[in-house]
């Protein structure tokens, strides 16, 4: 039988490489044919999960939820000191100098990402902002988030605290950063699925032991990860409860 494995879309491209060659470490790893297949959008990915066409993957945490309570996915392990945090940010030629200062109507650029745009939108409401009262600019791509800055196309933008420091250096030094969420419970974590579920506590302790060999280490810095750290079925229930939470 072969598996599929799949990564949120939100992940950088500077990491692409990273999971290929993760997939075949996990091939070798577990005797088992594993594809990579990789989604341009949200939606792509969500057809086939609904599709029951995915075994392993690394969930954003607004997606857990449905993927434990509609799916039967359960959690493996998560990235060690890793989190994801949201940023605001606006041209740096912007007189804008908080988020206060963002008035009803504003063009915000976001991307399909839903736990950051969450989040974003969490920021933005000491403006009074509200997703019935801006004008949402939904973008492919993180990059391409910074471009309608730059271009004055938007007022300012919602991005992944880890994609906006993979922005290089010439476009960070035109944009001004307003506010960073500082959450720190919020993370990816990699699930398996109802036909690979079998072997998940192998599967668990082949991933925890990956920083103990060369090889795996190699692989993880791939992934810019130090380690994997354990995500029992109550820390993915907690999180679930705060993203509902947050979303309401």
């Amino acid at each position: 039988m072969s598996y599929v494995l799949t990564v949120s879309p939100d992940f950088t491209p500077d990491h692409l490489s990273g999971w290929y060659i993760f997939n075949t470490w996990l091939q070798k790893q577990t005797g088992e044919a594993i594809h990579l297949e990789l989604y341009n959008s949200f939606q792509a990915q969500h057809d086939a999960i609904n599709n029951d066409q995915i075994d392993l993957i690394y969930a954003n945490p607004f997606d857990a939820a449905m993927l434990v309570r509609e799916k039967g996915f359960l959690p493996l392990v998560k990235a060690q000191g890793v989190s994801d945090e949201a940023i605001i940010a606006v041209n740096a030629s912007s007189a804008i100098t908080d988020v206060t200062e963002l008035l009803p109507g504003s063009r915000i650029a976001v991307t399909e990402d839903p736990d950051v745009r969450l989040m974003g939108m969490i920021m933005l409401e000491p403006a009074d902002l509200t997703i019935d009262n801006v004008q949402i600019k939904i973008c492919d791509s993180y990059v391409l988030v910074a471009k309608q800055l730059l271009r004055g196309d938007a007022d300012a933008g919602i991005f992944l605290a880890e994609a906006y420091d993979d922005l290089s250096s010439i476009i960070k030094k035109q944009l001004k950063v307003l506010v960073q969420s500082q959450i720190g419970v919020i993370q990816h974590a990699l699930m398996v699925g109802p036909r690979l579920v079998h072997r998940r506590d192998e599967l668990r302790q082949t991933l925890l032991a990956m920083n103990v060999e060369d090889k795996g280490k190699d692989v993880l810095k791939n992934l810019s990860f130090d380690a994997w750290i354990n995500v029992e079925d109550e820390d993915m229930e907690f999180m679930i409860d705060l993203m509902d939470t947050l979303n309401t």
